[in-house]
């Protein structure tokens, strides 16, 4: 991939996590009273998000990976775009970035999370892998998504915590991975209750 369209694939993705605020940001004002996962992690999310883009933006020596490592990076950023643009749109006006978690949320069991609970984080993962590998920045895609880990272990842990409380979310998803899906594991429609299983 020469420079041209390594700045363009970055830009690419930047306009769309611009849209995905913007979204976000719209959503959040129609949730009402909503308690925020693990609020202490939002500063460091945003700067690693920042730290993805500005490294895979930054002028390098050129770096080739093997075309079929290339390959399969754009494939799994492809994925990873596909699987967010799902989860947004099973969520709809549920579906933020800030992981605030109303107590009137409706128990979300279709869409990508019929087979696991956290498909947005799985999308978040694949792109901090997947988007440094397409542009050839291979040691910053391991620094990168080790910090991706950081954040988000807590966050994770903090949001479940909070969907666990609301009624019906556990019955949901009772033996649904959070991350790879399982064969035979699916999450069931609640009965009433409200809650979304992911912020």
């Amino acid at each position: 991939m020469n420079r041209r369209a390594r700045t363009a694939l970055v830009l690419a993705n930047g306009a769309q996590r611009l849209v995905e605020l913007r979204i976000s940001s719209r959503n959040r004002a129609t949730l009402g009273r909503a308690e925020q996962a693990s609020p202490s992690t939002y500063p460091a999310m945003v700067a690693a998000h920042v730290a993805l883009f500005v490294v895979c933006v930054w002028p390098r020596p050129a770096r080739r990976v093997p075309h079929v490592v290339e390959i399969g990076a754009l494939a799994g950023l492809a994925a990873a775009t596909i699987l967010r643009l799902w989860v947004i749109r099973t969520l709809g006006t549920s579906w933020n970035v800030t992981a605030h978690v109303s107590p009137n949320m409706h128990i979300e069991t279709d869409g990508p999370y019929r087979w696991i609970r956290h498909p947005n984080y799985v999308a978040v993962v694949l792109e901090f892998a997947c988007l440094p590998l397409a542009v050839g920045a291979v040691p910053e895609a391991a620094a990168l998504s080790i910090a991706n880990a950081l954040v988000l272990v807590p966050r994770i842990r903090a949001e479940e915590a909070l969907l666990d409380a609301l009624p019906g979310y556990r019955d949901a998803f009772a033996g649904v991975p959070r991350f790879i899906p399982s064969l035979g594991r699916r999450s069931v429609r609640p009965r009433p209750g409200r809650a979304s299983p992911e912020a």
